[in-house]
C-alpha cells in the first residue's frame, strides 16, 4: 500500500515536465504559424506587429517591403543582438558596468528619449519639433539603447540564473565603449545602405533578437517565481525554464496579434 501511494502521488520527473512543455510549445507555435501571413517575412511581420507600430514612413524598406520593425526598433534589437554576442564572449560575468560606462549608457538613453519625444512632437499640429525627424536618427538612438539594454539585462540574467557567476563586469573600460560605438556605427551604416541583400537578413536578425530578449526576460521571471535562483551551471540544466519562457513569449505575441 505504501508503495502504491508513493507511485500514485510521486512528483512528475523533470523529463516528463519538459516533454509536456515541449509538446505544448510545438502546438502553440504550429497554431501561430497557421494563422499568420505566409512566408518568412510574413511571420517576421507578425512578430514585429506585436510590439511595434510599423509605420512605413518611419521604417526602412527594401524592394518595396517595409521591415518588420520600425527604424528605432530595428536599431534597438540589432544593437541588443550585438550586445548579447559581446557579452556571451564574457560568459557568466554578472557585474554591472562601471560608473564611467554607466554615464555613456545613460547618455544613450537620454538620446533615445529626446529623439523619441521630438518625433512625437512632429505629429502634433501645434508644436514645432526641435529638428526634422529622420529615420537614420531613429536608427542611431535605437542602436545605442539596444546595446545599453543588453549591458543591463545580461548581468541581471547571470546574477539570477548561474550558481557560479562572478562579479566582474563585461564592460569596464573606454576601449570597450569604443568597441560599442564602432559596432553601432557599423550597424547604422549597413541598415542605411537599404541594400535588399543586407536588409533582408538584418530584418530577420532584428526579429530573432526580439524573441531572444523576451524569452530571456520571461525565463528570469519563471526562475524567480519558482524560487530556483542560482541553481544552474549551464543552459542544458536551464532548458525547462527557457521553454517556459518561450511558451510565454508565444502566448504574448499571439494575444497582441489577435488584439
Amino acid at each position: 500500500m505504501a508503495f502504491m501511494k508513493t507511485t500514485l502521488f510521486a512528483k512528475p520527473s523533470e523529463k516528463f515536465i519538459f516533454a509536456v512543455l515541449l509538446t505544448l510549445s510545438a502546438a502553440l507555435l504550429i497554431g501561430w504559424l497557421w494563422f499568420t501571413p505566409p512566408g518568412v517575412l510574413g511571420k517576421a511581420q507578425a512578430i514585429g506587429y506585436a510590439v511595434c507600430h510599423q509605420i512605413p514612413e518611419r521604417s526602412f524598406q527594401f524592394a518595396g517591403i517595409t521591415m518588420p520593425l520600425c527604424s528605432r526598433c530595428t536599431g534597438m534589437h540589432l544593437g541588443a543582438l550585438f550586445g548579447l554576442l559581446y557579452h556571451f564572449w564574457h560568459f557568466k560575468k554578472g557585474g554591472m558596468p562601471g560608473r564611467k560606462v554607466m554615464l555613456f549608457l545613460g547618455a544613450a538613453l537620454l538620446f533615445f528619449a529626446l529623439d523619441g519625444i521630438n518625433s512625437f512632437i512632429s505629429l502634433t499640429p501645434f508644436i514645432d519639433p526641435l529638428y526634422t525627424p529622420q529615420n537614420w536618427l531613429r536608427l542611431s538612438s535605437g542602436t545605442l539603447l539596444g546595446f545599453s539594454i543588453s549591458a543591463i539585462l545580461v548581468p541581471i540574467f547571470n546574477q539570477t540564473i548561474w550558481a557560479d557567476w562572478f562579479a566582474e563586469p563585461s564592460i569596464k573600460t573606454w576601449k570597450q565603449v569604443l568597441l560599442i560605438v564602432v559596432g553601432s556605427a557599423l550597424i547604422i551604416f549597413l541598415v542605411t545602405t537599404e541594400n535588399p541583400l543586407i536588409l533582408y537578413p538584418l530584418s530577420l536578425l532584428s526579429v530573432l533578437n526580439l524573441l531572444i530578449i523576451l524569452t530571456a526576460i520571461h525565463t528570469i521571471l519563471w526562475v524567480l517565481l519558482l524560487k530556483k535562483e542560482n541553481l544552474f551551471l549551464n543552459f542544458f540544466q536551464l532548458k525547462t525554464y527557457i521553454l517556459c519562457g518561450f511558451i510565454t513569449v508565444i502566448v504574448q505575441i499571439a494575444l497582441m496579434d489577435f488584439i
